[in-house]
């Protein structure tokens, strides 16, 4: 018998807005000038906040803290792109996505500041719980996007990682079921380079990270993961076919996490300066910026007003999470199981 192709595959790649600022309209998704400020405001919003948490970390009021700087286009562009009745499944550097979502901000605070109240979702909100242990978040999607197709819900499941997480077994099961089963679940991989300090060639012989959707039946795309607009088109056109049965997406937003991978991290032990810099000429806020000037909808005064206007808030934000009343011992009991078994009944006593 002959030798013979059984198949070929391609990965795309979507770039809109590049690092000039200069979009190409052929590709541009329908967004509104309000929609477009809406970003812009956003990922402004998500780095004062995220500076101001660096900030609480280094003074001792906040824990261990993963910043979330340069990545702001992957995440308010990914999560804008959802429905309310939508849910989204974070890991632990989503901080543009959580505000997008309606997050209140003192609750992110709070989780980072070592509360769990943090974690308690408004049930308006259709968000899972912030996840730190890598890759654990993926099942728990494609759980909630069984139940979404089983219940013949027409809403679909956007979920969160890093370029770490593809290399955790739960990553390939996750994405083995979503494609077997034709879940209405997209896999957003926020490929910042580094897993804390191993590089992407340390993990996979891979080209791509989008092209291993293939092997699981997904649809794969590679887009510039500091383009909102490029990053709002392929989540947008996931989540559209999610939810009409079109079955997973795999996405790979290739970005670059400029700060260190947490306040316990120091990234110049395994980068350069230069490459940083080099990074940081492809700012996400930076080139949308330079868009928006460019249409007349930026100005230095408008940015002053917009920063003095979020950081105002940002103040109101870490007062209500440090003005918080401690919690009692008890809880600790009160929310382990819905009832109390004998067990934990007789060590509540015991600390009476």
């Amino acid at each position: 018998m002959p030798l013979k192709t059984l198949a070929k595959f391609e990965v795309p790649y979507l770039q809109i807005l590049n690092e000039h600022g200069k979009v190409d309209g052929r590709l541009m998704p329908k967004l509104s000038d309000k929609d477009v400020l809406y970003l812009y405001e956003t990922m402004v919003y998500g780095r004062l906040l995220d500076k101001t948490c660096l900030s609480l970390q280094r003074e001792g009021r906040m824990y261990t803290y993963p910043s979330s700087e340069g990545q702001e286009a992957a995440q308010a562009g990914s999560a804008f792109a959802l429905k309310p009745e939508d849910w989204m499944f974070p890991y632990f550097r989503e901080i543009c996505s959580h505000i997008v979502r309606g997050l209140p901000p003192e609750k992110y605070l709070l989780y980072w500041m070592g509360d769990e109240r943090g974690q308690q979702i408004p049930e308006n909100i259709n968000n899972f719980m912030i996840c730190v242990p890598v890759a654990t978040q993926l099942p728990h999607a494609v759980g909630m996007a069984y139940a979404l197709k089983y219940q013949k819900k027409k809403s679909a499941v956007l979920v969160y990682l890093g370029d770490g997480a593809t290399s955790k077994g739960d990553f390939h099961e996750a994405m083995n079921l979503a494609g077997v089963w034709n879940l209405p679940v997209v896999f957003l991989c926020n490929n910042n380079q580094y897993a804390i300090s191993t590089t992407l060639d340390k993990q996979t012989a891979s080209k791509t990270l989008a092209q291993k959707a293939i092997a699981y039946g997904l649809s794969g795309i590679q887009v510039d993961g500091n383009d909102a607009f490029a990053v709002y088109k392929a989540t947008l056109d996931a989540v559209n076919s999610a939810r009409s049965g079109g079955g997973p997406t795999f996405i790979e937003a290739f970005t670059y996490r400029l700060g260190d991978h947490t306040t316990a991290d120091d990234a110049s032990k395994y980068r350069s300066a230069k490459e940083v810099e080099e990074w940081r000429k492809k700012d996400p806020i930076t080139r949308l910026q330079k868009y928006l000037e460019e249409k007349k909808l930026w100005t230095q005064a408008y940015q002053k007003k917009l920063e003095e206007g979020i950081q105002k808030k940002i103040n109101d934000i870490v007062k209500a999470a440090e003005g918080i009343e401690p919690q009692p011992v008890e809880s600790i009991f009160n929310f382990t199981y819905s009832e109390m078994d004998w067990n934990l009944k007789e060590q509540l006593n015991s600390i009476k």
